[in-house]
């Protein structure tokens, strides 16, 4: 499968990662770009910025209605869906028992798991339920799912339980669901993240990203978006890769803090 003429559909794309993939589709010539997030004010402005063949929705990850009328909006306007990717997601940073001796707070737990985890699945598989009706291409494929898990899936640092768990949980899915759609033609394949230059660090202090940027062993810097972007775009041009956890890092591996 090629990027070019293929419909895209990005959850979380309105920034970061997903924004930075948004901009590689519509560079590399897809037929249409889809995103989809919970911002309405960010993915309108990103698709006013690159024009037509981009549509922005906005809606909830955890609210599966809501998925379901993105990905309706997108087969209404550009015929189908070839690929996912999956961008959507939150940090967030507690200790299993605090410092005082207070066990952790279960909402946020339970929030991670049902944003980072939940909604992943709840898109994946709706997507690919849309993907399963495509007219399959030459070597039988019909789409292609890439979901985004971390480092911090194998390297989670302290306080890092609930982010570790949901992610953890997306490598998890990531061979069974491939399994589960090699049948109709639709390959899975989840990339993994580490240190990447975000807006999550726009509030940092300016020593704490200069100490994070010292840490993957080559090249020694943070990643950039665009660098996922390109990870995303050799996925879908490969045919032969399915079923694995790739990750992008520079070699870093996670300290406990």
């Amino acid at each position: 499968m090629k990027i070019t003429d293929s419909v895209v559909f990005v959850t979380g794309g309105a920034s970061g990662l997903g924004a930075a993939v948004v901009r590689r589709c519509v560079a590399s010539g897809a037929k249409g770009v889809v995103i989809f997030d919970v911002s309405a004010d960010k993915a309108s402005a990103l698709a006013d910025e690159l024009g037509g063949t981009v549509l922005a929705t906005s809606g909830d990850i955890t609210d599966s209605a809501q998925i379901t009328a993105a990905i309706d909006a997108a087969k209404a306007t550009f015929g189908r869906i070839d690929v996912l990717v999956g961008c959507a997601g939150i940090p967030w940073a507690e200790r299993t028992v605090s410092r005082d001796g207070a066990a952790a707070t279960l909402m946020p737990f339970a929030k991670l798991i049902g944003v980072n985890l939940v909604g992943m699945f709840d898109a994946a598989s709706q997507c690919a339920a849309a993907m399963s009706v495509n007219e399959p291409r030459e070597d039988g494929e019909r789409g292609v799912i890439i979901m985004t898990a971390s480092i911090a899936a194998f390297d989670g640092q302290v306080g890092q339980v609930a982010y570790s768990a949901s992610k953890g949980g997306i490598v998890g899915m990531t061979l069974p669901m491939a399994r589960d759609l090699g049948p109709v033609g639709i390959r899975v394949v989840t990339v993994a993240p580490g240190l990447v230059d975000t807006p999550i660090y726009d509030f940092a202090p300016p020593e704490l990203k200069e100490g994070l940027a010292k840490q993957p062993v080559f090249p020694r810097r943070l990643g950039t978006p665009a660098e996922f972007a390109h990870l995303v775009e050799h996925i879908v041009e490969n045919p032969y890769l399915n079923g694995e956890v790739i990750r992008i890092d520079g070699a870093l591996r996670m300290p406990p803090k």
